[in-house]
């Protein structure tokens, strides 16, 4: 069950205001947490986050992966980013080696660029992990939101691996030298192949190097193979922040 005494995290702009990290460290486990904070309005984000055990924390911290789900989790019931991807292994008791944070948007948002970037921020600050190795993933609305984050941000990130989603291709050369492994079912009828692929190839265009997986058979769902192999954390783990895409 998750932790009900739950921190508010205050941020203006970019920059965590003085006195919010965190003193005491969370135990390991499962957590619910909210955030608030303001851009041109204010920002308002729940989320759950899973800590692995202290005595396996890395040097430097743990990485950081942050989940964005699909359109269909959106609303109050926090329990509802745990019904896939990452997140849904975790809450089953899957121990990730490293900290997992699935943030719920409300009902009819998108996910915003600068607002993950105020969380981001605010997670970096409070909890146990490397800002050299921040991974964002996502599925569907998420994939969309991993992509335009990134295109945005492109600096905060060791890299990205976005799930059926579609980027914006103008915006490419952002991103040029970012890790980056997407992942999309042929079949998709909901979010089409096309979309992502043009996204791809426009990075590619650019002089960078993207991973994609297409699965020949797959409609909308890419998300249950591409979460369950373990080639992709495998892939995240290896990313650090500056450097070129590992395999």
């Amino acid at each position: 069950m998750p932790n009900r005494r739950d921190f508010i995290g205050w941020a203006t702009g970019s920059a965590v205001l003085p006195g919010c990290a965190m003193t005491t460290p969370l135990p390991a486990g499962e957590h619910a947490r909210a955030f608030v904070g303001v851009i041109r309005k204010p920002v308002s984000l729940r989320y759950l986050v899973w800590v692995p055990e202290a005595a396996d924390r890395p040097p430097a911290g743990w990485p950081l992966v942050i989940f964005l789900h699909g359109s269909g989790e959106r609303g109050d019931e926090l329990a509802k980013v745990k019904a896939h991807g990452p997140a849904r292994y975790a809450a089953a008791g899957r121990k990730f080696p490293f900290v997992l944070v699935a943030p719920q948007l409300p009902e009819h948002q998108q996910w915003d660029a600068d607002a993950l970037e105020l969380l981001r921020a605010d997670l970096v600050a409070r909890l146990p992990v490397d800002p050299d190795r921040v991974l964002l993933t996502g599925l569907s609305l998420g994939g969309y939101g991993a992509w335009s984050y990134a295109v945005a941000y492109p600096d905060r990130l060791a890299g990205i691996a976005p799930v059926c989603g579609i980027g914006e291709p103008e915006r490419a050369a952002a991103i040029a030298k970012l890790p980056i492994w997407a992942f999309h079912g042929a079949l998709d009828d909901e979010v089409p192949l096309a979309g992502d692929l043009a996204m791809v190839n426009a990075v590619r265009a650019v002089g960078g190097t993207v991973k994609f997986t297409v699965y020949p058979d797959v409609g909308h769902n890419a998300w249950d193979p591409a979460y369950a192999d373990p080639a992709l954390y495998n892939w995240l783990l290896a990313q650090r922040r500056g450097q070129p895409a590992r395999d």
